[in-house]
């Protein structure tokens, strides 16, 4: 059967050796002696030896104990070592599109983290969707994405984890050209006869599409036929004043000439945005992460639902 050998055992022994005094030892590892002492005993139980001979006015090494000591010294600044560089690789993140708005909750999410851990580094990557970012994040190809997890299948959300951090204004943006374009806001029923462009073609984003179907199949409304998405500033222009139909989106989305986003109203339809990586990961790149979308939340009610707002159930179950 194999043995395996904690750190931690290493490291009660190297600092007994190193004082040899184990009260001493204990309170420079912050911890009980008799802690410390049962600790010496299982790493001896392991190698076979005794470490250390013991009397009432003293603690020696043994020659065993002296043959480990340097090899403990160097497994245990090699584990560091592997620590320290595991901490410092760059975590990468996903903003979804490279593309900038005035108030993308990843970008300022990123910029505030950024401001905050300026000895790490945060390298951002553009997957499109979240239903994208979810096969990477479980490939290890990729540490971090924002979007909407209730819309990912059963099995991707059971692999990975989640904290809700902003509830997003849903809205539309279409050509300047549209019958509706000139309005301040839109009644979410004064979109009925005008097909809705969910990005439903568009394999990246899938947990979105499931949000702007469920959205138009509750409120009688249209979804218009799943194109081929557009990437970038540009060809979004072009794509809207092609197909003409209205495209999903949120409030805070990118300004592009030619084009309007104008938010919609009665109700107020929204978006739950989570920040979601894999269980268990604790780079401090994440902590950095986390603190900035709870400050930027806590500042800006990011996670206070207005009235008259429209939120699925499964989006909702997540808020607790």
């Amino acid at each position: 059967m194999p043995r395996d050998l904690h750190p931690r055992l290493l490291r009660g022994f190297v600092a007994t050796a190193e004082s040899l005094h184990f009260g001493r030892a204990a309170g420079r590892l912050h911890v009980a002696q008799q802690a410390l002492s049962r600790d010496i005993r299982t790493l001896e139980g392991l190698l076979g030896d005794a470490l250390f001979t013991r009397t009432t006015r003293s603690v020696e090494l043994t020659p065993a104990g002296q043959r480990l000591l340097p090899r403990a010294r160097r497994l245990l600044a090699l584990h560091d070592e592997i620590l320290a560089g595991a901490a410092a690789r760059p975590l990468l993140l996903d903003l979804n599109s490279d593309v900038t708005g005035p108030d993308l909750t990843a970008d300022r999410v990123l910029e505030r983290a950024r401001a905050a851990w300026p000895e790490g580094e945060l390298l951002a990557r553009f997957h499109g969707g979240l239903a994208a970012a979810a096969a990477e994040l479980l490939a290890h190809r990729l540490d971090v994405s924002f979007g909407r997890f209730a819309g990912l299948p059963a099995p991707l959300r059971d692999q990975l984890a989640q904290r809700p951090v902003r509830l997003e204004r849903i809205s539309v943006m279409m050509a300047d050209t549209h019958p509706l374009a000139d309005r301040p806001v839109l009644r979410v029923a004064e979109l009925t006869g005008h097909p809705v462009d969910v990005c439903a073609g568009n394999p990246a984003t899938t947990e979105w599409a499931d949000l702007g179907v469920r959205l138009l199949r509750e409120h009688g409304l249209t979804p218009a036929a799943p194109y081929v998405p557009p990437v970038g500033v540009d060809e979004t222009a072009r794509y809207l004043a092609r197909h003409g139909d209205p495209m999903l989106t949120t409030v805070g989305g990118p300004r592009i000439p030619g084009v309007v986003n104008v938010p919609l109203v009665e109700p107020v339809p929204l978006s739950l945005v989570s920040l979601v990586h894999r269980p268990g990961e604790r780079h401090p790149g994440l902590a950095a992460l986390g603190a900035a979308a709870a400050g930027l939340g806590a500042a800006e009610g990011w996670l206070r639902r207005p009235a008259g707002s429209w939120l699925p159930a499964a989006d909702a179950a997540l808020l607790g």
